[in-house]
């Protein structure tokens, strides 16, 4: 970046000495009182999630003065999900905070802190950050890893100009990602007016176990289940990851694959144009479709995956898939929490009841979800254009 200088954070703020848990001082969690923040309190971006807060009490906060936050502080995570960065803001005070998060506080005139934010999640900061991890499996900061971070220091104009850009920017993201949602929304509505709510079956129709609607398929999970060195950039068979099966469908941005030969040797997983992927392990419930739109024709799952075949004279993909999805809360509580892998085991789908209104009425439906669909497409197209314009601005100014 031009006329810029390089500066350790170090230089131009006070790093304070990272929390702890009040429960280690003998205090325990209220329904009220005191804000304590913890990672989940943000989202990616930084955005405050104010469900996601416990509270102490007065003196308990008292004892952990150190890490009282003041507005203006940026909060950065160096524990569990790495990186994250928020910026206090008024609503959030009087708060504390955890070890998960350390608190920098820049000195009043040394930068435009929302510059600084950006800066702190930019390629520059993530590089440095790769240099420290070495091999460790899981990178834990320390407050000196974050005052050594270098950051690039312009003048104040320049910065605010920086962060004006990358807002509107940001903006027009944000704006494309709520059109999505809306349009999600459209759908569950329209599903709803047609079938009533699957939790409570408001219209009285019909119902059948899951595991009467489909075949449910695993993958192989025997001696041939690939290693690691098995796995290529690019190849003849793609073998799908947690990344690939979001809950907005596929996603295809770190794909792995293997060989025809790999692929030949196995014998269960390989799907089928109409096959819809359940996530049972790990992140539970995640939906794709595999329709003509998939650009792979050799597509397998993972152990952490089924199939789903559907059986087309009760049941349509798209109907079953926009049913599982709002029951999908439900579903999650069946699941015994405390185990230290969550698994949606098909003792489980058995007993997941699905409506079974006529199959005329469910391809309504689908035509229906195909047209908004289209619509989805666009604004999505629109959303990664908007994405790969910051994406590459980020890496010229600071990359």
């Amino acid at each position: 970046m031009d006329s810029a200088k390089m500066v350790k954070l170090a230089d131009i703020s006070e790093l304070i000495t990272k929390g702890t848990t009040p429960t280690a001082l003998g205090y325990e969690f209220q329904e009220d009182g005191v804000k304590f923040l913890k990672i989940e309190c943000f989202n990616e971006q930084g955005g405050f999630i104010p469900d996601k807060v416990t509270y102490i009490s007065e003196e308990c906060n008292e004892k952990l003065k150190r890490s009282q936050i003041k507005e203006n502080d940026i909060l950065f995570s160096i524990a569990g999900a790495i990186g994250r960065v928020a910026i206090a803001t008024r609503e959030m005070i009087p708060a504390n905070t955890n070890q998960a998060l350390a608190i920098i506080r820049i000195r009043e005139g040394e930068a435009y802190i929302p510059y600084l934010k950006l800066i702190l999640t930019s390629k520059i900061v993530r590089d440095q950050f790769e240099k420290q991890k070495q091999g460790v499996a899981q990178l834990n900061l320390s407050l000196k890893n974050i005052g050594d971070l270098e950051v690039p220091i312009c003048s104040l104009e320049k910065q605010k100009k920086f962060v004006d850009l990358f807002s509107k920017i940001q903006d027009a993201i944000d704006n494309r990602k709520q059109e999505l949602e809306q349009l999600d929304i459209l759908i569950k509505a329209r599903f709803v007016e047609m079938f009533g709510d699957p939790e409570i079956n408001s219209k009285n129709l019909p119902v059948i176990p899951m595991t009467e609607t489909c075949e449910i398929i695993d993958g192989d999970r025997g001696k041939n289940y690939p290693t690691q060195d098995d796995f290529l950039d690019e190849g003849y068979c793609l073998f799908l990851n947690a990344k690939n099966v979001t809950t907005n469908g596929f996603s295809f941005e770190n794909c792995m694959f293997v060989t025809k030969e790999k692929d030949e040797i196995l014998r269960k997983g390989h799907l089928n144009r109409g096959d819809i992927v359940l996530t049972t392990r790990g992140t539970i419930g995640n939906l794709a479709f595999y329709d003509d739109s998939v650009p792979f024709e050799n597509v397998r799952i993972n152990s952490g995956m089924v199939i789903l075949r559907m059986n087309h004279d009760i049941v349509t993909e798209y109907f079953f898939i926009e049913q599982f999805k709002m029951q999908l809360a439900s579903i999650k509580e069946r699941i015994a929490s405390g185990s230290a892998q969550p698994q949606l085991p098909i003792s489980i789908m058995n007993k997941i009841m699905v409506l079974m209104p006529d199959v005329r009425q469910q391809e309504q439906f689908a035509d229906f979800v195909k047209q908004v669909d289209k619509s989805k497409l666009a604004v999505q197209k629109s959303l990664e254009k908007t994405q790969q314009l910051f994406d590459s601005l980020m890496q010229e100014y600071f990359g």
